[in-house]
């Protein structure tokens, strides 16, 4: 397994991120030495909806305000219907995505975590998966959709659904793996 040790991950959510599509990269990060971060628009635990109820609480690290993509090495967006929705309305949240992809450090995202990728406008040419009902939205911004477990695009990581949680992590590893490597170059 790639080693990890020193990077730090921002897990953006807020309310309604679906509970595995957090807890499981995270755990599989913190696994490999990574230190992940919780960053949510509110100090308060963030609830996690669980296939068809309310979930767990999980403790937010960071708000969003206090936050700096400078101080992190990648990025995780978990997905669930609620929480993307959420996020792309605000602002600070999408300036925040849009910062990882300007510096160019890897992002990872989940199901519906790729609908503030469209708010951020940075999926314009970019080839990804996703949830299959948020595919119109990601081709009408321009990204070239695949129906696949998970899809590598330069640093930009995609899956579609928990059931694809094994590969997405992997290919999450992999890639923020590649942070140490230019580290150390």
């Amino acid at each position: 397994m790639p080693n990890l040790d020193g990077i730090r991950v921002a897990v953006l959510a807020t309310d309604g991120f679906e509970q595995v599509e957090l807890i499981e990269p995270r755990n599989a990060l913190e696994a490999a030495g990574a230190e992940p971060v919780v960053v949510a628009p509110t100090s308060d635990a963030i609830t996690g909806w669980d296939r068809s109820n309310w979930g767990d609480d999980v403790e937010v690290d960071l708000t969003l305000a206090e936050a700096e993509s400078d101080d992190f090495d990648a990025l995780l967006l978990p997905g669930g219907v609620m929480n993307p929705d959420t996020l792309r309305m605000n602002e600070h949240a999408v300036d925040f995505v849009r910062t990882f992809f300007g510096d160019g450090k890897p992002v990872a995202a989940i199901c519906h975590g790729p609908q503030i990728l469209i708010d951020a406008d940075v999926v314009r040419s970019r080839r990804l998966t996703s949830y299959p009902a948020i595919r119109r939205d990601l081709v009408n911004a321009g990204a070239d959709w695949v129906d696949q477990a998970v899809v590598v695009d330069d640093g930009l990581i995609t899956s579609r659904t928990p059931a694809d949680l094994g590969a997405f992590s992997e290919a999450l590893i992999s890639e923020f793996s590649l942070v140490n490597v230019l580290k150390n170059a």
